[in-house]
């Protein structure tokens, strides 16, 4: 295991764990203890020196520096061969302190440094067979050998377990970023459906309310204006106009949710009503008259010129069509009362659909709004206090939801307001980003609702 990843384990261990790890490397300790004991008493060659006090302090010193193995692996090496070297120089049993110093060995192959592990054994040999050459018994060379042969092995041992659990130690972590890149995926997803639910209720909602509010203003400006001259025929259209707004809202709100419940395995027609009205294909350019007709119930007067084949749109820039002229249309209702607006949807170049929406400005409503030359209904005029909404921002979303642009702003050639959409034409409605058109300063209310 790398040294870093071992500080890192290590310092995100609990305190039960590190406690539990410390008892472990002391229970190594005396075990190791116990063995070298055992060999120092009943393992005796002939030759060897007996053990004495000195003896015995070094065969215990070698297996209690075992206690700290895992937090300073080298240290501990170190420690083991200063009492192990002296030992075997002084003749005492060989045997008696191998299994301390191939302990510290191990422990050093799994924890170190692949570099270091070399070093040190290439220095623990040295000094070993140093010793056997110089030392009070004369040792054969297959002896030197097997006993290198042993440090070896053990060492070999540690290095393949180190690889083992470096390879471990990755498989865990690249799960674990897997993890977290899959959580921060389902998170981003979720995020982006709570905007595009937003924003699909905020172009529903907001052009519909916006609708009822200035055909009730109508009506409740025919109520008071001259009640002894009451237009029962204005007041009975505008009352059929907020009809049927809401019934075009309520449908358009069913087959959003129908559309958000089919993801959770709901039935398609399970929310139908009894009015009987489905869900129907996502709204497009055939929408666009019926849109241009509740805004001129409205008191805004539309010129629509729509110069494309929606077959030849795909279904999401039909959609994003249909929202942004949608959110232009209620933000003349609002912003402009009496305005004309026209709106422009063409091929412009290849692989380009630009869709225009350009108002005059607010003037007097008259016409199809029955409204007096006396002015709009103040509910109709745009409230100075009425804190922003997200119309725009909706709108800019839509067009950048399939590689569109969008901007809105003042007119540069005279009064009114100006969005421009530069939307992809084709089948694909995300193939290719188009060119912006000219920015414009932004001062009309940053959206509706």
């Amino acid at each position: 295991m790398p040294r870093a990843l071992h500080r890192r384990r290590a310092a995100a261990e609990t305190p039960a764990e590190a406690a539990s790890r410390r008892r472990v490397d002391a229970a190594v300790a005396a075990a190791v203890l116990a063995v070298q004991c055992a060999l120092g008493l009943f393992a005796r060659v002939d030759g060897d020196r007996g053990l004495d006090a000195l003896g015995w302090t070094l065969l215990a010193g070698s297996a209690l520096a075992l206690i700290g193995r895992r937090h300073s692996p080298m240290l501990v090496t170190v420690a083991v061969v200063l009492m192990v070297g002296p030992y075997h120089a002084l003749n005492y049993q060989h045997i008696a302190v191998v299994p301390a110093g191939l302990t510290a060995l191990y422990t050093l192959a799994v924890l170190g440094p692949p570099l270091r592990s070399m070093l040190t054994v290439t220095f623990v040999i040295g000094l070993m067979v140093t010793v056997m050459l110089w030392g009070g018994r004369p040792h054969s060379a297959l002896e030197m050998l097997r006993s290198s042969g042993w440090v070896l092995s053990v060492v070999l041992i540690g290095e393949a377990v180190r690889i083992h659990r470096r390879y471990v130690a990755a498989i865990v972590e690249r799960a674990e970023r897997a993890e977290r890149t899959r959580e921060e995926e389902a998170a981003r997803r979720v995020a982006e459906e709570r905007l595009r639910i937003a924003r699909d209720l905020h172009d529903l909602l907001a052009h519909s309310i916006t609708l009822i509010g200035v055909q009730t203003s109508v009506a409740a400006h025919v109520l008071i204006a001259d009640p002894d001259r009451l237009d029962r025929g204005t007041l009975a259209k505008a009352l059929d106009s907020i009809s049927d707004t809401c019934r075009d809202a309520r449908a358009e709100l069913r087959a959003t949710l129908q559309v958000l419940r089919a993801g959770e395995g709901g039935e398609a027609g399970e929310a139908d009503g009894a009015d009987g009205v489905g869900t129907g294909p996502p709204p497009g350019l055939a929408g666009l008259a019926d849109l241009a007709a509740a805004a001129e119930a409205a008191g805004v007067r539309v010129r629509l010129t729509v110069d494309v084949d929606e077959a030849d749109l795909s279904p999401a820039v039909g959609a994003a069509t249909y929202r942004i002229v949608q959110e232009a249309l209620t933000n003349a209702v609002r912003h402009a009362p009496g305005t004309l607006v026209r709106l422009t949807v063409a091929r412009e170049g290849a692989g380009v659909l630009r869709v225009a929406a350009v108002d005059d400005g607010p003037s007097g409503l008259s016409g199809s709004a029955g409204i007096s030359d006396d002015g709009p209904p103040p509910s109709a005029a745009e409230d100075p206090d009425r804190p922003q909404g997200y119309g725009l921002v909706g709108m800019r979303e839509r067009a950048r939801s399939v590689a569109g642009t969008l901007t809105a702003g003042p007119r540069q050639d005279g009064p009114g307001f100006a969005v421009t959409a530069v939307l992809p034409y084709g089948r694909s409605g995300r193939e290719r980003a188009v060119p912006p058109p000219p920015s414009l300063p932004t001062s009309r209310t940053e959206g509706t609702a």
